[in-house]
């Protein structure tokens, strides 16, 4: 029987088995995509799961829930917003 353990991606909390960023947050070789580029995807995301949210809306949910994530709190642009 073989068990998987899992951990959660210190950037957007998916659930993961291995290293420390899953497959959306960082590249080929593992390296955390950038700032900006996080934002844009995390909240497209956001808008896919919640129609009708406008830009900005979804930009500044997705800049707080990334203010709690290990990846992102101690970024500048999150901690000005504090």
């Amino acid at each position: 029987m073989t068990t998987h353990t899992t951990h959660s991606c210190q950037s957007c909390g998916m659930p993961i088995e291995a290293g420390p960023y899953c497959q959306y947050c960082a590249d080929e070789s593992g390296a955390l995509h950038g700032f900006r580029e996080t934002v844009a995807r995390m909240g497209q995301f956001m808008k896919q799961q919640n129609p009708g949210l406008s830009d900005a809306e979804a930009e500044r949910r997705t800049l707080d829930y990334m203010a709690g994530m290990p990846a992102w709190r101690e970024h500048p642009e999150l901690l000005k917003r504090r």
